[in-house]
C-alpha cells in the first residue's frame, strides 16, 4: 500500500514537473518570438539609417535623424507624449519653476489643430489679445498643420523682445486674425486674491506650479487674520487654468478635506492603483467653497474640482471642464534630452475617469456678455402672468422672496440683480472696489458668488 502511494506521489510530481517545463518552454518560445520580431524591426531601422547615411544626396546629421525617428514613433501615441531635444527639455524644466521666457500660453492639439487652452494672465500673449479657444493655423507664416506640441513650442520660442505673429481662427470671426506678440519673461503668479468683504475671499488659481499650495495657504491665513480669525466663504476661480503639477493639486485639495480620497491613478496594469488620500491635517474644513470652472479648466485643476465635488466639500459651478485626465512622467535621458510619456489615467474619488469626460458642474452657468445680458433684460417683453406688474403672487414666489431677504437680493429688476449691473457699469474703473472690478464684466463670477452667499444663508435658515 505504501509503495502504491509513493508511486502516485511520484507520478503526480513528475506530471507537474513536465507541465512546468512545457509552460516554461512555451513562454520561452513566446519571448524568443517577440525578441526576434523586435530585432527584425530594429534591423530594418538600422538598415534604412545606414542606407541614408551612405547614399543620400547630401550629408545628413545622424543625431537629428534619430531624434526625428523618435518623434515620429511617439506621434503614433497621444498628443501629450513627446520627445524633447536637450535645448527644448532645458526650457521645459524651467517652466514649472514659475519664471521663463516666451509667450505665456498653454496649448494642445484638438482634432489635429493647434489650440490655445489658456493664455497665462498678464503674460505677453494675454496682453496681445490671444484668447482661450483660438486655433493657431500658422506661426510667422509657417503652417502648424501636422505639428506636435513640442514642435509648436519650438516655433513660438525665441529671444526675449523679439516678435512672433500668430495667425488664429476664432469663433464668430469670418477671417483668420494675425496677432503679433512680443516675447517676454513670463513670471507666473499662480494665486491671485481679492477680499470680497463680510469674510468672503476670491482666489483665482491660474496654474499649479511649485509654490501654489504654499501661496494659497499664506493668502488664507492673511484673509482669516483680517477677518477675526474666520473665513466666511471661499470662491475659487479655476477657469482657464491649464493645470500643472499633480502634487500641488493634491496639496491644495488636502487643505480643505478632513478625510477621503483625492485622486487615483491607474496605468497599464489595472491592479497597480495609486491612491492619494487626505492627510487629515486640513485647516480649512468649516466654511463653504464654490469652485468656478469652464471648458478650459484642465488637468490638475480638474483633479481639485473632482476631489472637492465628490467629497461634498465644494459646489462646482460654471461649464463642463476640458477633460485632460492623463498622467505624464518626465524622464531625463543621458544626452540631456527628455521624454514626456503618458503612463496612467486620473480618476475622481467616485471612480470616474476625467479623460475626455471632464468634470460636470453641479450648477451650469453659461458665459454671458454683460452688456448683452443687461440689454436683453431691459428689452424683454412680459410673456407670463408673473411678468405682469401688480400680479397676484403665488405661494412659491412668496417663499422665494422670504429667502431672498436673507440673501439681501430682491426680485424686482430695478432694485435687485439688474440694478447691481447698472450701478457697476456706471462707475469709472478707478472708483470701483476690488470686488466690483472682478464682477463688472464677469457674469459667471457674480453668479458663483451669489451661490456662495446663498449657501451660508440656507445654513442659517435650516438651523
Amino acid at each position: 500500500m505504501q509503495s502504491l502511494k509513493r508511486y502516485w506521489k511520484t507520478y503526480i510530481l513528475g506530471a507537474l514537473l513536465v507541465l512546468i517545463l512545457l509552460v516554461m518552454a512555451e513562454t520561452g518560445f513566446q519571448v524568443k518570438a517577440f525578441a526576434q520580431e523586435r530585432y527584425a524591426d530594429l534591423q530594418n531601422f538600422s538598415k534604412v539609417l545606414n542606407l541614408v547615411q551612405q547614399y543620400y544626396v547630401e550629408e545628413v546629421d545622424t543625431k537629428k535623424m534619430i531624434y526625428g525617428a523618435i518623434k515620429g514613433m511617439l506621434r503614433e501615441l497621444d498628443p501629450h507624449t513627446n520627445f524633447m531635444a536637450p535645448e527644448v527639455f532645458k526650457d521645459f524644466e524651467s517652466e514649472t519653476s514659475g519664471e521663463f521666457g516666451g509667450l505665456g500660453i498653454e496649448i494642445s492639439i484638438q482634432n489635429g489643430i493647434l489650440t490655445i487652452i489658456s493664455p497665462i494672465e498678464d503674460a505677453p500673449a494675454w496682453t496681445a489679445g490671444v484668447k482661450a479657444g483660438d486655433k493657431v493655423v500658422a506661426v510667422n507664416g509657417t503652417s502648424t498643420k501636422g505639428v506636435s506640441l513640442v514642435e509648436a513650442s519650438q516655433l513660438m520660442r525665441g529671444k526675449k523682445g523679439s516678435k512672433v505673429v500668430l495667425r488664429v481662427v476664432r469663433e464668430n470671426e469670418e477671417k483668420p486674425i494675425d496677432i503679433p506678440v512680443v516675447r517676454g519673461s513670463v513670471k507666473i503668479k499662480s494665486v491671485k486674491y481679492t477680499d470680497l468683504g463680510d469674510g468672503y475671499a476670491y482666489v483665482k488659481v491660474t496654474s499649479f506650479i511649485e509654490n501654489t499650495a504654499k501661496d494659497l495657504q499664506k493668502i488664507l491665513e492673511t484673509h482669516a487674520k483680517a477677518n477675526k480669525g474666520q473665513v466666511g466663504g471661499l470662491l475659487i476661480d479655476l477657469r482657464r487654468n491649464p493645470g500643472g503639477l499633480l502634487d500641488q493639486a493634491v496639496k491644495v485639495s488636502d487643505m480643505f478635506l478632513k478625510e477621503g480620497t483625492i485622486v487615483s491613478t491607474i496605468g497599464r496594469n489595472k491592479n497597480e492603483k495609486e491612491v492619494a488620500k487626505a492627510s487629515g491635517k486640513a485647516q480649512y474644513t468649516n466654511f463653504p467653497i464654490v469652485i468656478l470652472v469652464n471648458e478650459y479648466t484642465a488637468s490638475a485643476s480638474e483633479i481639485v474640482s473632482g476631489a472637492l465635488q465628490d467629497n461634498k466639500r465644494a459646489l462646482i459651478v460654471g461649464q463642463r471642464t476640458f477633460g485632460k485626465g492623463s498622467v505624464q512622467s518626465v524622464i531625463k535621458l543621458g544626452d540631456g534630452s527628455g521624454l514626456k510619456l503618458t503612463v496612467a489615467r486620473y480618476y475622481t474619488p467616485s471612480g470616474v475617469s476625467i479623460q475626455a469626460e471632464g468634470i460636470h458642474p453641479d450648477i451650469d452657468i453659461e458665459e454671458v456678455d454683460t452688456e448683452a445680458f443687461t440689454k436683453s433684460i431691459v428689452k424683454s417683453s412680459s410673456t407670463r402672468e408673473g411678468d405682469i406688474a401688480g400680479h397676484l403672487k403665488g405661494d412659491r414666489e412668496k417663499a422665494a422672496e422670504k429667502a431672498a431677504e436673507k440673501l439681501d437680493i430682491k426680485k424686482n429688476d430695478e432694485d435687485g440683480a439688474l440694478a447691481w449691473w447698472k450701478d457697476i457699469g456706471s462707475k469709472k474703473d478707478e472708483k470701483l472696489s476690488p470686488r466690483d472690478k472682478i464682477f463688472k464684466s464677469d457674469y459667471q463670477a457674480y453668479q458663483a458668488f451669489s451661490y456662495l452667499k446663498a449657501w451660508n444663508a440656507m445654513k442659517t435658515l435650516t438651523r
